[in-house]
This record gives structure tokens, C-alpha cells and sequence, in this order.
């Protein structure tokens, strides 16, 4: 079983949720989330702030979609750790991340994606990124303190969304 840890901004987009993302991008991660029933096992904390993040981004507004699905897959399977493995992410005395690197060069990257960079850098397994930006800007930085970061759209930024046309 091939264990993943999926930021959310995959499940948004497999959710259909935003229509700037180009066809390409949209279906790759249609693809991820789809086949993680299908052999995977996905990597979340066991204080539940990468659940509780699905559930806020991906709602059940739309409860037949993939994203959804994905969502109600975590839920059903959080505690069978052959589908939906829980780790423990040890914090600071300042709350941070005790697996996030605490280096200047990473002082910007996004506190809300933190969780998902030290439940990679303690598990080694990559992140799968969609349309985060975040992880693009900081991907020699992340690389450099163990955190990799798998680009399910490619890591050029300007390719992940449709081209606005100019009238």
C-alpha cells in the first residue's frame, strides 16, 4: 500500500470547486483522489486539524462529487489504519509544528499548510500538490529540510490555470 498525504487544494479541485484550473490539472487530480481507494493509504495527523481542513474546504455541499467522496473516505476510514493512517505531529511551546523546519527561509510559508509539511518531513512521504502556490515559492527550502512535494499539475505556477483572455 502506497501511503499519501494530500493537501487540500486537491480535493478542491478534483471537487470541481474552482474554474480557473485547466482541464489538465483538473483531471490528474481526479485521477489521485479517485485511485485512493485502490491500494493507497492516506496520512493525516491525529489531532485532526488535516481532517477538519477537508471538511471546511470540501464540504458536503456537494456531496456526489469526488472531493466529496474523498471527504466521506477519511471519515468512514480514520480510525482503519489500512485506508486513513493517523500520526501523531508533536507541537512547540509556540504551537508550531515541532517537524516544520524553523528556518528564516521558511518564515512565510503558509501556517495553514505546515501540518501537511511536518506530517511529510517526519513520514517521508511527498505532499501531493495541486494549485498551492506555497509550495512552488518554497520548494528548494521544503527540499533542502526533507520535505518533498509531489506537483500533480506540474511545478510551473502560470500552467495550472486557464489564461484569462484580454477584450
Amino acid at each position: 500500500m502506497t501511503e499519501v498525504i494530500v493537501d487540500t487544494n486537491v480535493a478542491v479541485v478534483a471537487n470541481g470547486q474552482n474554474d480557473d484550473v485547466v482541464g489538465s490539472c483538473r483531471d490528474a487530480c481526479t485521477r489521485f483522489i479517485a485511485e485512493i481507494p485502490h491500494g493507497r493509504v492516506v496520512l493525516i495527523d491525529s489531532a485532526d486539524e488535516i481532517r477538519a481542513e477537508y471538511a471546511r474546504a470540501v464540504g458536503m455541499g456537494r456531496p456526489y462529487q469526488l472531493g466529496a467522496q474523498f471527504l466521506l473516505y477519511v471519515l468512514r476510514y480514520q480510525h482503519d489504519s489500512r485506508h486513513v493512517r493517523r500520526i501523531d505531529l508533536p507541537k512547540r511551546p509556540d504551537g508550531g509544528f515541532a517537524d516544520f523546519p524553523d528556518t528564516p527561509d521558511l518564515a512565510t510559508f503558509d501556517p495553514s499548510d505546515r501540518k501537511f509539511a511536518a506530517l511529510a518531513r517526519q513520514t517521508g512521504v511527498a505532499v501531493a500538490n495541486a494549485t498551492d502556490s506555497d509550495w512552488a515559492d518554497h520548494i528548494a527550502s521544503l527540499n533542502a529540510h526533507g520535505v518533498a512535494v509531489a506537483f500533480l499539475c506540474g511545478d510551473t505556477k502560470s500552467n495550472w490555470f486557464k489564461r484569462k483572455s484580454r477584450r
